[in-house]
């Protein structure tokens, strides 16, 4: 056995080989092992950058060829670093599920008699495509920064990128939870426009600390990416519970939305301390150390000096092409029905007076729904890892939800204008879809985020999570463009 392959093992979960990075199978750079362990493999990354003579080599770090001495990797005690990288996840799109969720205040404030508090739902011009505008303003501005977060990868730290994302969200979140109690009966319009300004700052910084701290997960073990995978979806599932307590314990909707903001400006504020705290966590300070993106806003080449170049993007997409396009079609598939049609399926019992078939069907059926199945998804990758990264498996898997577009727009969704027939007309169908879209949006759309930024060399993780969050990105505004077309065939 070869020197550098020897390895030792503290734990299950942190197998470390003598220069201290994690024990990899054929092109993976962490801890996601094969079946069968062969310690006598190479790496194809090794062999690829041994082999590259192209100008982006140049860029990529140095390392040298020799073994080093074997370090220790001490344990995530009490699973703090996994519960602090969970809170972030929360955090990354705390901000957007909060916006969507809040459906029922969106109508409220968006009606022509903001001092009405009848039962009844007011309808507006503005309000009948808001989700579709709330999707657009979400993602187009998503795109452009996650572009910029790539170009100041090594120009700016990760520390910086993530302390100015949060702080800008938790700025606009104070200004909405402001306006809550504001009268803008009078300019309906003008509130309108500011609430997509709003969101598309919220939606452009939170992409932002999204792809820094999923690249900052990319020097963890695999089960850190996972941690914050989840967290995602938790944070769209505690938007939704909140949501759903709210109607039912604030009997006036401004009331109802006060207590809602608030809770997403502790959460913010709760994110910037597990921040600040997580290099003071041996576990985390070991894996942080050894990524420049971590210590220093450049990256140390070849000579001792340092480089503030933008990283090859060439060799990452060479790599995760066909997992980034995974990603992206997950998401486009995702973002175009959920929550423009979803939110528009209807309970066919919506005349019988009963709560949960009028108040809390959408917010059952729609957005917890939907929330704790894409939960349960991304859960399910700590336990299955499968199909693996080269799997041709994952794309076909991908490409057959495509079949649940046509299933929730002949659900009973309405207003109907052109499609009037309604084939699945039982409150069951939507519940069902919704639960299987969620779920594999979870599964399918974690698995290719997570083996990303594996498959590539360690010097260039972090730009793959940024990249991966770019494919997210561009499939949620192309989603988002679709969901409009889409509403106004049905």
């Amino acid at each position: 056995m070869s020197s550098t392959n020897s390895f030792f093992c503290p734990s299950p979960s942190d197998c470390v080989t003598m220069d201290g990075s994690a024990l990899l199978q054929p092109s993976l750079n962490s801890a996601y092992l094969p079946t069968a362990l062969d310690n006598n493999v190479t790496s194809d990354d090794d062999e690829d950058k041994s082999q590259d003579n192209s100008p982006s080599a140049s860029l990529l770090p140095k390392h040298p060829s020799a073994p080093l001495a074997v370090r220790y990797s001490p344990d995530d005690s009490y699973c703090l670093v996994y519960i602090s990288f969970f809170l972030m996840g929360i955090g990354s799109l705390l901000p957007w599920n909060f916006f969507i969720t809040a459906r029922h205040y969106w109508l409220y404030k968006l009606s022509n008699h903001t001092g009405h508090q009848g039962s009844e739902e007011p309808r507006s011009d503005l309000s009948d495509y808001f989700e579709s505008y709330l999707a657009i303003a979400s993602t187009v501005p998503s795109v452009l920064c996650l572009i910029l977060n790539y170009i100041l990868i090594n120009k700016l730290s990760a520390n910086v990128r993530v302390f100015s994302s949060l702080f800008v969200i938790l700025l606009v979140f104070l200004v909405t939870t402001a306006l809550v109690k504001v009268d803008v009966s009078d300019s309906t319009m003008e509130f309108f426009v500011g609430t997509i300004i709003c969101l598309a700052i919220v939606s452009g910084a939170s992409n932002v600390f999204t792809g820094s701290v999923f690249g900052i997960s990319g020097h963890f073990p695999m089960r850190i990416s996972q941690a914050l995978i989840s967290g995602q979806a938790m944070g769209g599932t505690l938007s939704a519970v909140a949501s759903i307590m709210d109607l039912a314990l604030a009997k006036d909707v401004t009331d109802s939305a006060m207590a809602y903001f608030l809770t997403a400006d502790f959460i913010i504020l709760l994110c910037i301390i597990v921040y600040l705290l997580l290099p003071r966590l041996d576990y985390s300070r070991h894996y942080m150390m050894s990524a420049p993106c971590c210590s220093s806003s450049s990256v140390p080449s070849e000579g001792g000096r340092t480089t503030n170049t933008v990283p090859p993007l060439y060799p990452i997409l060479k790599k995760t092409w066909v997992l980034g396009m995974s990603v992206f079609y997950v998401y486009f598939v995702s973002i175009m029905v959920y929550p423009a049609v979803s939110t528009g399926i209807q309970s066919i019992h919506g005349d019988s007076g009963n709560p949960l078939t009028t108040t809390y069907f959408v917010p059952l059926t729609c957005f917890l729904l939907y929330n704790f199945a894409d939960f349960c998804g991304r859960q399910t990758t700590a336990w299955v890892q499968a199909p693996g990264p080269t799997s041709r498996v994952l794309p076909a898997l991908v490409l057959c939800r495509t079949a649940i577009v046509p299933l929730l727009m002949f659900c009973n969704y309405q207003p109907r204008d052109h499609l009037h027939t309604v084939l699945f007309a039982h409150d069951a169908f939507p519940v069902i879809f919704n639960g299987l879209l969620g779920f594999s949006n979870g599964y399918l759309g974690s698995l290719p985020m997570i083996y990303g930024p594996k498959v590539v060399p360690r010097e260039l993780a972090e730009a793959t999570g940024v990249v991966m969050s770019f494919f997210l990105a561009l499939g949620l505004a192309f989603g988002s463009a679709f969901s409009v077309l889409l509403v106004h065939c049905i």
